[in-house]
């Protein structure tokens, strides 16, 4: 082969194995909930012995009455990530959420993938939620989870000009789909224990809602945060994720 042949081929390779490790460094970083390339983000500090459940795609008039009354049988505060056109449909069930002692933050209007979406979009489904929230509890909305996790520079850029902070996770599992509610909370258990021999606290993700269609059966969810609250009662401290802001 011609070297100059050969010099071209290796440079085409080269050029195509750039382009891919940037798509997978995008990806990641868009994505992948422990990354910090695309903005900071609050996730769980180095705290073993600290647990945060935090619950995604409510408020559900169906389940998020039942979460909070299991909630309240083990003196638990949660996080809830609240989707604005959820919430504008149930107002009364925001503010027990609420008055109950949960935290309350942005999970953007309509749940859309943050990092495909327009900027002025972006700050329209982030601003109107915070819009809808803040008229209901009557106080200022600080925490916001992006759908999917997903994101990039300029999502992070608008929710802190809105004064929000910006919550990922290190603890999730399928619950959305899975309907066992022993293996939701077995699979989570395993996740926690390591991050606690690691010596990090667990920023635990369930759904009380779903973000396709309003009342979605999320019993197995429920439950499963039941035994996960039974298993860990005496091992580790419940905390709001605000518990760790300045962490």
């Amino acid at each position: 082969m011609d070297s100059s042949i050969a010099m071209e081929i290796f440079a085409g390779l080269g050029t195509v194995g750039a382009v891919g490790l940037a798509a997978g460094g995008y990806a990641y970083a868009s994505l992948w909930p422990s990354s910090q390339l695309f903005g900071k983000a609050l996730i769980a500090p180095q705290r073993a012995g600290e647990i945060a459940l935090t619950f995604d795609d409510g408020p559900n008039p169906a389940w998020t009455p039942r979460l909070l009354d299991v909630l309240a049988e083990h003196n638990v505060k949660a996080t809830f990530f609240m989707l604005g056109s959820r919430a504008e449909q149930e107002p009364e069930l925001v503010r027990r959420v609420a008055t109950e002692g949960h935290l309350i933050g942005n999970h953007t209007w309509s749940h859309p993938n943050l990092a495909r979406t327009a900027a002025r979009r972006v700050r329209e489904e982030l601003m109107r939620t915070n819009d809808v929230l803040q008229q209901i509890m009557g106080e200022r909305v600080r925490y916001f989870r992006p759908p999917f996790g997903a994101r990039r520079p300029v999502v992070f850029r608008i929710a802190r000009e809105l004064g929000l902070t910006p919550v990922l996770w290190n603890a999730m599992t399928s619950d959305w789909s899975e309907t066992d509610a022993e293996k939701i909370a077995g699979a989570l258990a395993k996740k926690i224990d390591g991050l606690d021999k690691s010596g990090w606290a667990a920023n635990v993700v369930l759904h009380d809602g779903g973000h396709l269609v309003q009342g979605t059966d999320r019993g197995p969810s429920v439950n499963a945060t039941g035994m996960l609250m039974t298993k860990y009662k005496e091992a580790l401290r419940f905390v709001r994720v605000d518990a760790w802001s300045e962490a």
